[in-house]
């Protein structure tokens, strides 16, 4: 994990679901030990590869890493994306928090 202590972009961590952990575990329905997840914090993965340091470094490698959003990720998305993105960004408070009300 000492590979990752340092990362702008990437969260390696150990949680014990036993103790302090729980109600994280519980939330991305973590069962059985040892799990691992990956991917956006809000709809986390599971991960079902190998298990040894260089199957996961290897892994993060070539499959992690930032992905489209606003900020410095927006060259990521795709014209369709950008374009809505860019759309919300420029809008007032007003108008988000109206959009917002409208889809809750």
């Amino acid at each position: 994990m000492d590979d990752f202590k340092d990362s702008p972009t990437a969260l390696v961590a150990d949680v014990d679901c036993t103790a302090g952990g729980e109600s994280l575990c519980s939330k991305h329905e973590v069962g059985g030990y040892p799990t691992i997840k990956y991917g956006d914090p809000a709809e986390l993965k599971d991960y079902n590869g190998g298990r040894s340091y260089d199957d996961l470094k290897k892994f993060a490698s070539e499959n992690l890493g930032p992905t489209c959003g606003p900020g410095e990720n927006l060259e990521l998305c795709d014209a369709k994306t950008k374009a809505k993105i860019e759309g919300f960004v420029s809008m007032s408070i007003d108008k988000l928090e109206g959009k917002i009300r409208k889809a809750t």
